[in-house]
């Protein structure tokens, strides 16, 4: 019988950092973060991460374990998250996966596929190249080794993009061969999904525009431009990719107006948002609470009781 592990997730905004901290007040947990963006250094504001008195109070894991010139995959993420788990069991205490990186959620709960490590060298030599002659003219290369990859990726996909020829170069074979060679990764947990979803989607369009315009009060501008200060950050790394990242560094690029920038990271925090439900909804076994309703914390603990992982 396989092992339950409780998620807790939902789009971004959803307030499921406090549903985790009152489940924190009932049972000794600790928090493995599900967030792509958290697990970068200096990136505080932006990324909403827990503050220092919510660290104090629970301990959270996976958080600024990244500079953001380094990369971070799925992979990664799983092969983390297992030991994670593994290492907070034996302390007697409750793993909580808490957050809306779906990409890491779906390697997590069906595995991954055996694929060669990233590695650091060739990718930078790859993207040398791509700087050199476009992300375009890098997706017709990959096309002409591996057309079936190439055919699921846009070209301006600047990560897969990469990641298609690094596997190339690693192992010889096109990404798409070795993904049917292959059987996943398999581990013996099952995974308890508690979604915090809007039934109002106009309700969290609101909540995430009053949040953005809370970060940018507090600093967001100031951090992004300490990012952008450093000369080995650039737009086509996946921290500074990140929604309102991306958009307040065209703005110091002087690509856009300090107004558009603001209206551009809202826009985009709402595509992920909407990205994030999408993925979501496709979970038929997920458990669903209206993110806006009264008492959120009091249902997420009602069910963390009734799926048995508190008394």
């Amino acid at each position: 019988m396989k092992k339950k592990i409780l998620c807790i997730s939902g789009p971004t905004a959803a307030g499921k950092s406090a549903s985790v901290l009152a489940l924190a007040q009932s049972t000794p947990i600790e928090i493995i973060s599900m967030d792509s963006a958290t697990i970068y250094k200096h990136m505080d504001i932006g990324t909403a991460k827990a503050s220092a008195e919510e660290q104090a109070l629970v301990p959270h894991h996976l958080l600024d374990i990244r500079d953001p010139a380094e990369s971070y995959s799925a992979a990664d993420f799983v092969d983390d998250s297992l030991r994670l788990i593994r290492e907070i069991e034996a302390r007697g205490r409750l793993p909580v996966i808490e957050g809306g990186t779906m990409m890491y959620y779906k390697a997590l709960r069906e595995g991954m596929h055996d694929l060669p490590k990233a590695d650091n060298t060739l990718r930078e030599r790859i993207e040398a190249e791509a700087a050199e002659l476009g992300w375009p003219a890098m997706h017709r290369q990959l096309a002409a080794l591996d057309p079936i990859t190439a055919d699921r990726l846009a070209p301006n996909d600047s990560q897969r993009i990469s990641r298609a020829l690094e596997i190339i170069e690693l192992s010889g074979k096109p990404m798409s061969a070795l993904l049917s060679e292959q059987k996943n990764k398999q581990h013996n947990y099952d995974f308890v999904t508690i979604s915090l979803e809007p039934t109002d989607r106009s309700q969290l369009h609101r909540q995430i525009a009053k949040r953005f315009y809370q970060m940018m009060d507090m600093g967001f501008l100031d951090e992004v431009e300490a990012l952008y200060q450093r000369e080995d950050l650039h737009p086509d790394l996946p921290s500074i990719r990140c929604v309102g990242y991306r958009q307040l560094w065209d703005y110091l690029n002087n690509n856009c107006s300090y107004d558009e920038a603001v209206e551009r990271g809202i826009a985009a925090t709402r595509q992920l948002a909407k990205r994030q439900i999408t993925w979501l909804r496709s979970q038929p076994e997920r458990i669903q609470i209206d993110c806006f309703s009264d008492d959120v914390p009091k249902q997420v603990l009602a069910l963390a009781r009734e799926h048995g992982f508190i008394n």
